[in-house]
Formats: structure tokens, C-alpha cells, sequence
């Protein structure tokens, strides 16, 4: 994280010996008026603030406290003579981070600031992992019985230890975060941040300034500066989620961001250098996008030095019951069903059977849903949504189950029960297996595409629920 320290010192001459002994320091330094800064703390943007003691309004603990409790927290740090032990005392008490003596030599003073802002980076990183972590899991904890898997997991440790640019591909819900955040916690930057910003998610008029950043007053509203994801990630990772969604013009300033090593804030004169890993993740076809003129190719070229495609859960379906384990244990902690442990063979068996169009993301809310429907110690097929527990592949284990109650109805009343209940499993067959395809499922199921579609309209069906 790119620590900001802003100086609200009275003399200039003490001002201009600060900018100077910390111009090349890994943090960004500005100045602003002391009897504005303590009137109007909320309107400037720092983590760290240095201020002299002649600068200190009368009500000290009461400044210092609307100091602290800005949303960032930031600190205050107080230069002056360091002689009165009683003025030190009553500073300390007021809330100061801490009394610098402003007479210490250059050196000296600038190693204390340094250890000061490292203090603070520390905290603010502690912030970081609290608001934005989830639990951490590492690529050497991961157990795969499907090849391909393996195989990813074998480059990707090897990716994790370089510092180049990453992209990663492959269906949505499949895992991309969980493998960047894997990369990340096994590579050199693992003390460092990882911030990830979903590039589809956020308004292209917003984008710049969420990655960016802006100063106060670059446009309507700006009333302080802000800073971007970028600093955030300073020393660490980012993570850019959806990338390919990324207007043209910010695709040109986050190319030079990446050749450059340099960011310019909204509304800023002059850059501001940051040292940042790239990750980049999509579910699109980048070739596609790039013959559509919607992604540029030199940016492209930059983004995947190191390509990682991640395969979709129907290709590598062995890895489905130890992934059920970890996410059934993990539903059970955090809805406090610690007593549901285990499911059973035919529950296994058809969440084996499914097609699971939304990947790992659509497996991990089936097991939760099951968790908490759940009545008794074990996950049974009951307790899967109809689309799962219904027949596939030739079974008709919901046709079989129904059959005996539908003996006593009148025949045409059952017959057409039994009929809709086998049009509609028949249809979400080959719809899971074309990936909602109508016009391959049409094919396969040897009907016109317009019936298809008629009958998809009756049985609330929809192409996208198989994608």
C-alpha cells in the first residue's frame, strides 16, 4: 500500500527540509495550510499526518480525535523540541502517534519518519486483509484427482514464484479469483495486498477513478482526493476481474500503466510511481474481442505473458467429491449445521451426473442450499434442487419415484403428467449437454427448433440457465 504523508508545518524553511529528506522515499508527500488541515481534516486525504508543535490547535485531544476518526484512521505525528517531558506526556494522552524532535539530524530524522510510515503500512494492511480476505488457501493445499487440474497447478506454482504479468481464463464461476489469490499467497509479494476489482462491475465513467484514483476537485463532487486501487495494491497484487469489459480509453492508460510502472490520478499534473503485479482474469474469447476491436492487442500481449486457463467442472468432474467435502464442511461452520457431515451415495451420484453450467460458484450455493434444507446428519437427493436431482443421462430417478402415485389417477390424467414430467427432463438434457445450445438441442432431440422453443416457453426454460 502506497503510504500518503501530508506535512502541516507553519515554517517553510522546516517544510522545505521534510519534502527534501523524504522526495525519494517509497511514499507520496504533499503540504497543506495547518490552520486548514485542523479545521478541515475530512478534506484531505493522507494516512500520516506530520505536524509541528506550534501548528497544534489549543483543544489538542479534541483535534486529535476528529483526526482519528476519518474512515482511513489515519495517524498524527508531532514535530517539536521533545524537551517539555509534561508537553510530551499531555500529547501521548491526547491520542499523538508519536513526538519526533524536529532538531534530530537529517539521517536520524528521516530513519525515525521511515519506521513511523512502516508502523502505519503495517497497520493499514492489517485493515486491508480484515475488510477484504477470505480464508486463505494455498496451491500446494489444493487435492486434485483430474489430470488437467494437476497439470495447472503444476504451472501455476511455477508462475507464482516470478513477478510477471498473469492472465487467467476460463468460465464463469470457475475459480479464477481463488487461483490468483493462490498464485499471490505463494509468491514473493505474498506479504504484500491483494486487491481484486471486478472491471465489468464498476461504471466506465467510475473506472478511471476507482483504479486511479483523483485529486480534489478534478470533477463534480471531488470534494478530496481519493486514492485508486493501484496504490492500494502497492507492494502487492492486483487483480482485474473481467478485464476484457474495459473501455478502449482506459485500455490505452492501463497499458501505460503497466509499461511504465507509473499511474496518473484523475485530475493529477504528474504521475506517481507504483509497484504493482498484474493479474488479469475473463471469461471471454480474447480473439474474438481483439477481431471486434474490443480489447486492444498490444495490451492483450502485455496481460499474458503467462497464460492459465482454468477448466470448467463437467471437464474435470473427479475433482467433484473432494470439492464437495471442503464446500459441505465449510456451509456447515458457517450456518452452524455442524451436525451435517457426510451425504449419501445417490446424492453424490447425481451432483456427479449434473452438467453444472456455473462451475464451482453454482456448486458451492447447491451445497449450502442442501446444508440448510438439510434434516437429518447426511446430504441426501431430496435435499438437491430439481434440476440435480432430477433423471439425466438415461435415468429417470424422479420418474421412477413418481410413477406408483400417479397407479391410481385417472389414465389420460396420468399419462399427461407423465408425459410433461418427461418432455421437460428430456429437453434439460440436451439443453446441459449443447450448454443451451437450441439449435444443437433441436438436432439431437430430432425436433423443429421452433417447437423447441415453444416448449421451452412452457416448461419455463431458458437457454441461459445452461450456459
Amino acid at each position: 500500500m502506497l503510504i500518503r504523508i501530508l506535512l502541516a508545518v507553519e515554517a517553510p524553511s522546516l517544510r522545505g527540509r521534510l519534502e527534501q529528506l523524504l522526495e525519494q522515499s517509497d511514499f507520496l508527500v504533499s503540504s497543506c495550510d495547518p490552520e486548514r488541515f485542523w479545521t478541515h481534516p475530512d478534506r484531505e486525504s493522507f494516512d500520516l499526518a506530520l505536524a509541528s508543535r506550534g501548528s497544534l490547535p489549543a483543544e489538542v485531544k479534541a483535534a486529535m480525535t476528529r483526526v482519528r476518526e476519518l474512515p482511513s484512521s489515519p495517524e498524527v505525528v508531532v514535530l517539536g523540541s521533545g524537551e517539555d517531558a509534561r508537553d510530551t506526556a499531555m500529547l501521548q494522552a491526547a491520542g499523538c502517534f508519536a513526538i519526533v524532535r524536529e532538531s534530530l539530524p537529517d539521517h536520524q530524522l528521516r530513519e525515525t519518519i521511515t519506521m513511523l510510515v512502516q508502523r502505519r503500512r503495517e497497520a493499514a494492511m492489517d485493515w486491508i486483509r480484515a475488510e477484504r480476505a477470505e480464508p486463505a488457501r494455498l496451491l500446494r493445499d489444493a487435492v486434485s484427482e483430474s489430470p488437467v487440474t494437476r497439470n495447472l497447478l503444476k504451472l501455476a506454482s511455477r508462475v507464482a514464484a516470478s513477478d510477471t504479468s498473469l492472465l487467467i481464463l476460463g468460465e464463469t464461476g470457475v475459480g479464477k479469483e481463488w487461483l490468483a489469490r493462490a498464485v499471490h499467497a505463494e509468491g514473493p509479494r505474498a506479504g504484500g495486498p491483494f486487491i481484486a476489482v471486478n472491471c465489468g462491475a464498476v461504471p466506465e465513467n467510475l473506472l478511471e477513478s476507482e483504479l486511479y484514483g483523483h485529486v480534489k476537485g478534478a470533477f463534480t463532487g471531488a470534494i478530496k482526493s481519493r486514492r485508486g486501487q493501484f496504490e492500494l495494491a502497492h507492494g502487492g497484487t492486483l487483480f482485474l476481474d473481467e478485464v476484457a469489459e474495459m473501455a478502449p480509453h482506459l485500455q490505452v492508460k492501463l497499458l501505460r500503466a503497466l509499461q511504465d510502472r507509473r499511474i496518473q490520478r484523475v485530475g493529477a499534473e504528474g504521475p506517481i510511481e507504483v509497484d504493482v503485479r498484474i493479474m488479469a482474469a475473463t471469461n471471454r474469447d480474447l480473439v474474438e474481442a481483439m477481431k471486434a476491436k474490443e480489447l486492444r492487442q498490444d495490451l492483450y500481449y502485455r496481460l499474458a505473458v503467462v497464460t492459465l486457463t482454468v477448466p470448467p467442472l463437467r471437464e474435470r468432474i473427479e475433482d467433484l467429491p473432494t470439492l464437495v467435502v471442503r464446500y459441505l464442511k465449510e456451509s456447515s461452520q458457517k450456518l452452524g449445521r455442524y451436525e451435517v457431515d457426510g451425504l449419501t451415495p445417490a446424492a453424490l451420484e447425481a451432483l456427479s451426473g449434473y452438467a453444472w453450467p456455473g462451475n464451482v460458484r453454482e456448486l458451492i450455493n447447491v451445497i449450502e442450499r442442501a446444508v440448510l434444507l438439510c434434516e437429518s446428519d447426511r446430504v441426501d437427493v431430496v435435499d438437491l434442487p430439481d434440476e440435480i436431482a432430477g433423471p439425466r443421462d438415461g435415468g429417470s430417478r424422479s420418474l421412477e419415484c413418481s410413477f406408483e402415485k400417479w397407479l391410481d389417477t385417472p389414465l389420460e390424467e396420468g399419462r399427461q403428467t407423465m408425459l410433461e414430467a418427461f418432455e421437460r427432463t428430456f429437453i434439460e438434457h440436451h439443453l446441459r449437454r449443447t450448454r443451451g445450445n437450441v439449435g444443437a438441442t433441436a438436432k439431437a432431440a430430432a425436433i423443429d427448433p421452433r417447437t423447441l422453443y415453444n416448449k421451452m416457453r412452457l416448461y419455463r426454460l431458458s437457454k441461459e440457465s445452461f450456459k
